[in-house]
């Protein structure tokens, strides 16, 4: 008994289909981009909000070293502060004013805020959807 491959357009109908089609690779595209459409926001709001831990740890961190300077001098002035938030994606800025101090947490990169991250003396953080 024998066996007769017929060919149709130059494929054999013995050995299958070989290969993609365009409306396969077709489908396959628009599956990754819904699902990258879905996850790229995710990832970024959780991008932002590693970023601004990194804010709250500078903010608190310049914090305790201003009130360890005051049980030590009795004044928030002249007391030395860390410059820069443990990643150093922000940069910690103080403000003495009477008896208290305002800590301002600045970056150029997008941490999700329309506004720098403070923290005061009496213990307010703003703005309040950043914390």
């Amino acid at each position: 008994m024998s066996y007769v491959s017929h060919s149709f357009s130059g494929r054999s109908l013995l050995k299958g289909q070989r290969g993609f089609t365009l409306i396969e690779l077709m489908i396959v595209l628009v599956i990754i981009g819904i699902v990258s459409a879905i996850a790229y926001p995710s990832y970024t709001r959780y991008v932002q909000k590693t970023m601004r831990t990194d804010a709250h740890a500078g903010l608190m961190q310049a914090a305790s070293e201003l009130e360890r300077c005051y049980t030590r001098t009795y004044s928030y002035s002249d007391c030395p502060i860390s410059n820069a938030s443990p990643e150093h994606n922000y940069t910690i800025a103080v403000n003495v004013s009477g008896n208290g101090y305002l800590l301002t947490a600045s970056s150029h990169q997008n941490d999700g805020c329309d506004d720098n991250m403070t923290l005061n003396s009496s213990g307010e953080r703003l703005p309040d959807a950043c914390w």
